[in-house]
């Protein structure tokens, strides 16, 4: 049997030699939270053209610059720009790595063709009205076929707009350029421009943005991968996967680990933001507004200047930003942002009950009850306003609404007066050009014509030094006749992501955000 045996155990089977192992690496996914979903994947068919659908387009597709929170523009498709044809012109020079994600390289004659298919009378393009800008096209961004089409490629890498009016490039880029995308117009060679939403392509869509389309749960969920080949560096992440999930869930799903970050900016209000640092995370202030408050008012039912200045005098802003934003405001008495270059200032913003009191006897004020209009979340303001008020004398009953019947109402002439807020931008008019027109009335000035002279004005004048005396000058005259009342500028706190690094937090105010510099812990 041991004769046997020996064979036998010099017949076992030695352990291989084994060669070098393989290192697998670990997907790296970001988890990304959204709070409402987006309806479209079409750019230019977004019946809402809500912020919500365009940081989705910000990811999938490119545009021409990256916006910062402060008002300044970098380079992102296009590498540098310069104004031409006396201010009516800007020429763009893009950057000769831009690709579709299919590989093919993204000329100035796709921008052209792209402009050119939306602006098509037969197009049904939802987001055209941005293009009302360009020479060529009527107030509804329809190529009107009677003049050329302001856009042309000037060579393969070399873009020029030319518009209606004496356009200041950074000024473009800040109000529109969240509204321009390049379409892979190879892909849709032949196409009737009546037929472009119908396109199978919107359902997996092929861009030149930081990330590519992967795959959509509609109304739930979006994954897309990093753009490897993206001209200013591939994202720091393999996949992106977008869920859709309560606002109130967000904060809660970041500290269960469920998400690495969530829109707009990981944004927290001053009562939440506690709970994010005693779970581990650093809570941020925004380094420019994102928030403009304002009381308006009906400027037919508190005809008197006088009495809408009483109004001002009777407000303690200090007190009520406090209230507001936990201390993270700054009051103002004008609508334009301080980072803004024709910013004039803060103005006067103390209280002056006296004075008030003062206003209301020389305009005659008879004790006459006003309506104001809140939300919900704001019916404590509102009892803070309405018992300042009370102390200099004016009268006023609280209506609480929801959001489309306060602006509404305002409109229709139902209000007085209702308290509102909006997302600013460092545009000197951007607010105040889209509240004085024929079609948006909706202080109700009996007299446009001061404030769309002096609109004019602004908007026409490309010398920064004679359109920031332009822009006081407007200032001046919305101070005299208060038709609304500024009250503060409201600061953002973001929580930072203990995951992901590289966020610009504040730039994801103007819907866009810089996921080619994110990278996965």
């Amino acid at each position: 049997m041991l004769a046997l045996a020996l064979p036998l155990g010099g017949c076992a089977s030695q352990p291989a030699e084994e060669g070098p192992k393989e290192e697998v690496t670990a997907e790296r996914v970001v988890q990304y939270g959204l709070s409402n979903p987006w309806d479209s994947l079409m750019p230019y068919n977004s019946p809402s053209g809500s912020n919500y659908s365009r940081i989705i387009y910000d990811k999938i597709y490119d545009r021409l610059a990256y916006v910062h929170a402060d008002g300044t523009v970098t380079a992102r498709a296009a590498q540098s720009w310069e104004s031409v044809e006396d201010g009516c012109g800007i020429v763009f020079h893009l950057n000769p790595d831009c690709a579709f994600h299919d590989g093919t390289p993204v000329t100035a004659e796709h921008w052209v063709e792209t402009i050119a298919l939306l602006t098509d009378e037969n197009c049904p393009a939802l987001g055209r009205s941005a293009f009302s800008v360009l020479t060529g096209t009527d107030e509804n961004g329809v190529a009107t076929g009677t003049e050329e089409l302001g856009v042309k490629a000037v060579d393969e890498h070399t873009l020029q707009f030319t518009f209606k009016t004496p356009t200041i490039p950074e000024e473009f880029l800040l109000d529109k350029n969240r509204e321009y995308y390049v379409l892979p117009t190879h892909l849709l060679e032949g196409v009737d421009p009546a037929e472009l939403m119908e396109q199978d392509l919107w359902a997996a869509p092929v861009g030149s943005g930081p990330c590519e389309f992967v795959s959509e749960v509609t109304g739930n969920s979006l994954t897309l991968k990093a753009n490897e080949d993206y001209q200013l560096g591939a994202p720091g992440f393999d996949t992106l996967v977008i869920t859709v999930m309560d606002k109130s869930s967000l904060l809660t799903a970041l500290i269960a680990g469920d998400l690495d970050y969530y829109a707009f900016g990981g944004s927290v209000s001053a009562d939440n933001a506690p709970t994010a640092t005693e779970a581990g995370f650093t809570v941020s202030k925004s380094e420019a507004p994102n928030t403009f408050y304002e009381l308006m008012l009906n400027c037919q039912t508190l005809s008197d200047a006088r009495i809408r200045r009483a109004v001002e005098y009777a407000l303690d802003k200090e007190l009520l930003c406090e209230q507001s934003t936990g201390g993270y405001g700054e009051v103002t008495s004008t609508s334009i942002l301080p980072t803004c270059e024709s910013y004039p200032g803060p103005g006067e913003t103390t209280r002056n009950v006296e004075l008030s009191m003062d206003l209301l006897e020389e305009a005659g004020y008879d004790g006459e009850t006003y309506t104001l209009a809140c939300t919900s979340n704001r019916s404590g303001l509102a009892a803070l306003m309405q018992q300042q008020l009370a102390e200099a004398g004016i009268q006023t009953t609280i209506e609480t609404v929801d959001s489309a019947t306060l602006f509404s109402g305002m409109s229709d002439g139902l209000y007085d007066m209702a308290i509102a807020s909006h997302t600013p931008s460092a545009l000197p008019l951007w607010f105040v050009e889209s509240r004085f027109s024929a079609e948006n009335n909706i202080f109700h000035v009996d007299d446009l014509s001061p404030y769309l002279t002096g609109i004019d004005a602004i908007r026409t004048e490309t010398d920064q030094e004679a359109r920031k005396a332009l822009v006081a000058q407007l200032d001046g005259l919305l101070a005299e006749e208060r038709p609304f009342i500024p009250l503060w500028f409201g600061t953002a706190l973001h929580v930072e992501s203990n995951t992901v690094t590289g966020i610009d937090y504040d730039a994801s105010s103007f819907s866009n955000e810089n996921v080619w510099e994110w990278e996965k812990q």
